[in-house]
């Protein structure tokens, strides 16, 4: 199992996380550690998609997907979308 050295976020990815609420980014920091120590824990996509993982996460009894690729060359973590299901697959292909 390898962990994550470095993680980066998208402009996308920041944005979403500035409307969530304090006790709500507390949530989502541990869903991230997690990721840090487990980058494969996601779901990998198939397809245009094959590029991303998706981790699912509760926020607040509300369904959560967390977007994001791992690079194992260089252990990095790439945060790239937070949303709930809806349009979430769409919007990522943008």
């Amino acid at each position: 199992m390898t962990k994550a050295q470095r993680v980066l976020q998208t402009p996308s990815f920041k944005k979403a996380v500035k409307k969530l609420k304090p006790n709500q980014k507390k949530q989502l920091d541990s869903a991230v550690k997690a990721l840090i120590e487990d980058p494969i824990l996601g779901e990998r996509k198939k397809g245009d998609l094959a590029f991303l993982r998706v981790y699912k996460f509760k926020i607040n009894k509300q369904l959560f997907l967390l977007g994001y690729s791992f690079d194992d060359g260089t252990l990095t973590l790439h945060l790239m979308a937070l949303g709930s299901h809806e349009n979430f697959y769409r919007d990522i292909k943008r």
